[in-house]
Order: structure tokens, then C-alpha cells, then sequence
């Protein structure tokens, strides 16, 4: 069952269409990319999602159920343009977001100290947004995002600001809260992470959805028939001429060689040919990366 979906999903400000019935259905304790250019269309429908705007039609699912009063405090969402008060304490204003939220004071002043020292920032409680650095700031803000401890989680470039040790840390962190169980919207347009922690995706492209599926399929269905072999030799021999060399070399390893094989070649085929004719070492397919995925849809 589908934790959310949306079902034609339509937005216009002022004459432009931000989103044109949009579909998209976001699997239970699972990590959802929302992938896109900028302009796409992403935040609108993440407002829209998380309740903050509303669509001009079309509408959004929970459980296979209309939205509900109530749903919004089982929502955590960290946006792009973070929202923490410049001039009031830390501490301060985490309880008071937490209380927005529906927990009591002293509930949130004991989860608030949870991760506090979970991250190690207890330090920071009595200071001020201002006087922090913009990854000190993030670590708040993701506290202010799951203090409530939300079904659906909503993170919009949740990685910016940080540096590596940080950014490995705040990761592990939102695949932990997604093995108790959690649903989780993670938008960015580092690919690089889509393809480490996202289990499925929407890719959405001038106001509309132009891909989706789990990372893995769409990974798959977008290979090209090309492959990277070693060879003992400096001379590859395609005795059936199945395949054609698109560039070769040698390093210390040995001669190597970039391939593509004629589509309707079955694997077997091709590689018994290979076989047969070389000394082959080894022999992997090229699988493309989610930015060249990414790059290609956005341009068709």
C-alpha cells in the first residue's frame, strides 16, 4: 500500500503551470527521491504534500484516504530555505516548534536533550541561530524536523552546508529513521546520493512527471549495450562481428577495451564470443549513473 499518493495534482500561479496532473505514489518506509531542474515544480509539490499550499485541482492521498485536519502533525519537514528565528535561543525555539507540533514542554525538552547529545551539540542550546555556522544551523533544523517523531518525513536538500564527516553522519541518520519504519521525500540534485540511499523516484521536468520507479529498474532499463572488459592481448578479435570497439587502451593492469554490443545479441552470445576468440580477465557491463539518467530525460 502506498503510504501517499497523489492523483493529478494541478498548480497555477498567475498564468504559469507549476504542476500539470501530477502522479506520484510514494511507497511505505520507504526513501522517495523527488528529483528535477530547478523551476521543475518539486517545491510546489512538496508544499502541496506537506500542507502548506493548496492545488487548483487534483489531490493528495494518505493511506488511500483524503487528508485529514491532523495529519500535519505527523509530518516533519525540512525545506531548502530553512526557518529558524535568527535572534531567538536555540533551545528556545526547538521546544517552542516541537509544542507547535503537539508535544508538551517537558516531552520536548527531553527529546530536544536526546539529540542534542546525540549530535553533540548540548553547547548550542543557549546561542543564537545567527552566531552558528550554516552546518550547525542544519543540525537544528533536522532536530526541529523529526523531534515529533513523524510518520513522513520531508527533506529538501538536507546535505547543503554540510561537510563530508557531516553530511555521512546526517545520512546514516535518515537511513536509521528509515528502518524503524519512517516514509521519507528526499529532494536534492546530488544524484550521487539518489543513488545511495533512494530506494524509488519521481523525476519531474517542466511541471510534469517524465520518469519514475524504483532506482534500481530505471538504472537497468536505461543501460546502453556497453561493456568493459580486460583482455590479455592488445588486439580484441569480434569473430562475428557483434560488437564494436568505442575505445581502448593499457595501463598497468593490463589492455582494456570499451565496448558496445548489437542489441540483438543475448549476453550469453556475446560473451561466448569473447571467450572463444580472447583472453578475457574480466568483463563488466556499464550500468549509467542517475546523473546521466537524469541529464538525458531532462533533455529528451
Amino acid at each position: 500500500m502506498a503510504f501517499l499518493e497523489t492523483k493529478d495534482v494541478v498548480k497555477e500561479y498567475s498564468g504559469h503551470l507549476a504542476l500539470n496532473k501530477v502522479n506520484v505514489r510514494i511507497p511505505e518506509g520507504k526513501i522517495f527521491g523527488l528529483l528535477g531542474p530547478n523551476g521543475a515544480g518539486k517545491t510546489t509539490l512538496i508544499r502541496i504534500i506537506t500542507r502548506i499550499i493548496a492545488p487548483n485541482s487534483g489531490g493528495v492521498f494518505f493511506k488511500n484516504r483524503p487528508p485529514a485536519a491532523d495529519d500535519i502533525f505527523n509530518i516533519g519537514y525540512m525545506p531548502e530555505e530553512r526557518g529558524l528565528y535568527r535572534k531567538m535561543k536555540v533551545g528556545e525555539q526547538v521546544v517552542y516548534l516541537a509544542r507547535l507540533k503537539g508535544l508538551s514542554a517537558a516531552e520536548a525538552e527531553k527529546r530536544l536533550k536526546m539529540w542534542c547529545e546525540k549530535f553533540d551539540i548540548l553547547s548550542w542550546l543557549n546561542k543564537k541561530p545567527e552566531e552558528l555556522s550554516k552546518g550547525m544551523q542544519q543540525k537544528v533544523q533536522f532536530i526541529v524536523t523529526v523531534i515529533h517523531d513523524p510518520e513522513l518525513l520531508v527533506f529538501d536538500e538536507p546535505f547543503s552546508g554540510f561537510d563530508p564527516v557531516n553530511t555521512e553522519m546526517l545520512k546514516n541518520e535518515i537511513l536509521r529513521l528509515k528502518a524503524t519504519g519512517k516514509t521519507i521525500i528526499f529532494s536534492t540534485h546530488n544524484m550521487a546520493s539518489v543513488e545511495e540511499i533512494c530506494d524509488e523516484i519521481a523525476l519531474i521536468n517542466k511541471s510534469k512527471v517524465v520518469l519514475s520507479g524504483s532506482v534500481h529498474q530505471i538504472r537497468n532499463d536505461h543501460k546502453q549495450h556497453i561493456f568493459r572488459i580486460r583482455s590479455e592481448t592488445d588486439c580484441l578479435v569480434d569473430g562475428t562481428g557483434i560488437c564494436e570497439i568505442l575505445s581502448q587502451g593499457k595501463d598497468a593492469r593490463s589492455h582494456w577495451f570499451r565496448i558496445k554490443k548489437n542489441a540483438d545479441i543475448s549476453h550469453a552470445d556475446f560473451l561466448y564470443s569473447l571467450l572463444k576468440n580472447n583472453a578475457i580477465t574480466a568483463f563488466e557491463e556499464e550500468i549509467p549513473s542517475m546523473n546521466e539518467i537524469f541529464i538525458q530525460s531532462i533533455r529528451n
